[in-house]
């Protein structure tokens, strides 16, 4: 399945550098995608909307000089990356709270403890560094695979796996021991 997605992402991209009007093909597979990235590292509606489209016009611009060297959405978060960061350089640091979280349908008793867990796991995300958050997001929001993240972060793909791994066993470590 990864190679018919990998080959369909090819056939769309290489489509949109002959021609400008198949770039919407493009956009309307992975605008929801960097819409929810841009959102969770900006907590504002209208930042995400405006980086978005920031975005897609900075991944239009480049286009004809991608090469189709590794996953087309590692380099389009690569873009997405480098527009968010630029961004947080303008504004003060917004923090993810725990209103961006989707509403959870349990009994009260239930939600409570959910919601307690979930206000630890956000205070536990927000003590991460930038970069063990910025992989969080990749994977988790924008739901890059560990290839694409690998290439939006210039590193190795097992490397990135490992880091990934151990930073959710060690959030995992972290949550158990307050609930003992």
């Amino acid at each position: 399945m990864q190679m018919t997605q990998t080959t369909d992402e090819l056939t769309l991209v290489r489509a949109a550098q002959a021609d400008v009007q198949a770039f919407g093909a493009l956009y309307d597979r992975y605008v929801q995608r960097v819409y929810r990235f841009c959102y969770y590292r900006t907590n504002n509606k209208a930042d995400a909307e405006d980086l978005t489209a920031q975005i897609f016009l900075a991944v239009l611009e480049a286009l004809p000089r991608y090469r189709q060297q590794g996953h087309f959405a590692g380099w389009l978060f690569s873009i997405a990356r480098n527009k968010i960061n630029d961004h947080h350089r303008r504004v003060s640091h917004i923090s993810l709270d725990e209103s961006t979280l989707p509403p959870l349908h349990a009994d009260l008793e239930i939600k409570v403890e959910i919601s307690q867990r979930k206000e630890r796991l956000m205070k536990l995300i927000q003590s991460l560094t930038e970069d063990e958050r910025e992989l969080i997001h990749f994977r988790y929001v924008a739901e890059l695979s560990f290839a694409e993240i690998a290439q939006a972060l210039k590193k190795n793909e097992d490397a990135i796996k490992k880091m990934l791994y151990r930073l959710i066993a060690r959030l995992k470590d972290k949550l158990e021991a307050d609930y003992e």
